[in-house]
């Protein structure tokens, strides 16, 4: 879909501390052999702070800097992977309480790693479904902590991390133009994460904490590798052209490809090897020591390249993510101008 007058005002991220691998691994808590393959050699860590609230940190930040007053944000829209804080919650609600007080759409999106990409889209359309529209506040945030999730062991080859961010898009105008953004879905793939066990009446019925690789394995021997392989690239090859497409541009036009923060062996099977991407065009060396954030990393990286300098206007920036359910997106952004609170 190409996009225009579709603005990205401001970014934010709250990363509370920093766990280092090494010391993980010391520990007892981190296999040496996912230190060795991933190549993250730190990640975000929450001690107490859950989700909710570093999503209310991060919100704060961005609409801190987009001056943004309650009046102007029309929809507010927080992608998440897991609990947030409390049960039977409406997250985006307390989010929206704790920043902007205001009485516009609150929503919260379930699309796992994919759901910052899906936010954009969603809150593009509705900013250009009626003409007083002006901004959408996007947030992400999770915290992924035992008994549920072991952020080292739950799903191998990935380390997961703690934080939150956030997004503000405008109709008038902003420090990057988003272009074009393609989603796409392959629902054969959504058993890779929920395997062959039943539906159960309350979370962890199964167990803790919970084993993605086991519900791979699964998946794996009732379809084989190469079926998965397959369609699971397919679904990534089929954003990236439509984005690529609807903004004239070929992926070696890029000045930076902000991937998922996964572990060096997967970034080099899923993007590197198959789209030709160097990793220095790429925030690898900021992303491995942040580890993944579910639905934020794209919005964290592209909050790092822009503070960092790095980013300059003229810039093209494509963004790819992949969740499990299956889907996939990919977006093509244009830095316009260095913000004055890069500067900050």
């Amino acid at each position: 879909m190409r996009v225009d007058g579709i603005f990205v005002q401001a970014t934010g991220v709250r990363l509370p501390a920093r766990l280092r691998v090494d010391d993980a691994v010391a520990a007892g808590a981190c296999p040496p052999r996912t230190a060795q393959t991933t190549g993250v050699v730190s990640v975000a860590y929450s001690p107490e702070e859950s989700a909710a609230e570093m999503a209310v940190a991060a919100a704060a930040h961005a609409l801190d800097r987009a001056g943004a007053r309650p009046e102007d944000i029309d929809l507010i829209l927080h992608a998440d992977t897991y609990h947030q804080g409390q049960d039977l919650w409406p997250v985006a609600s307390y989010i929206q309480r704790e920043t902007l007080r205001n009485s516009c759409p609150a929503l919260e999106i379930r699309q796992m790693s994919n759901g910052g990409l899906t936010a954009v889209e969603l809150a593009a359309a509705y900013l250009k479904a009626a003409p007083g529209r002006r901004q959408a506040l996007l947030t992400t945030a999770d915290r992924f902590c035992e008994p549920g999730i072991d952020r080292w062991r739950t799903d191998p080859g990935t380390p997961y991390a703690d934080g939150g961010t956030a997004l503000v898009l405008s109709r008038h105008s902003g420090f990057a133009a988003l272009t074009s953004l393609a989603l796409f879905a392959d629902s054969e793939l959504e058993p890779l994460h929920r395997g062959d066990t039943p539906f159960s009446p309350a979370p962890f019925t199964h167990g803790m904490p919970v084993d993605f690789d086991a519900a791979k394995r699964s998946f794996v021997e009732r379809m084989g590798i190469s079926y998965a392989v397959a369609r699971s690239g397919a679904g990534q090859y089929s954003v990236v052209k439509e984005a690529l497409s609807d903004a004239g541009m070929e992926l070696a036009d890029a000045a930076w490809v902000i991937l998922p923060h996964f572990g060096r062996r997967r970034l080099q099977s899923i993007y590197y090897r198959p789209f030709g991407i160097d990793p220095d065009r790429t925030p690898w060396e900021w992303a491995r020591t942040v580890g993944h954030l579910g639905a934020g990393d794209q919005f964290a990286s592209l909050d790092r390249l822009v503070v960092s300098g790095r980013a300059v206007p003229g810039d093209r920036c494509v963004l790819m993510s992949v969740g499990a359910g299956y889907s996939w997106g990919c977006a093509v952004v244009d830095i316009l101008d260095r913000p004055a609170w890069a500067d900050g």
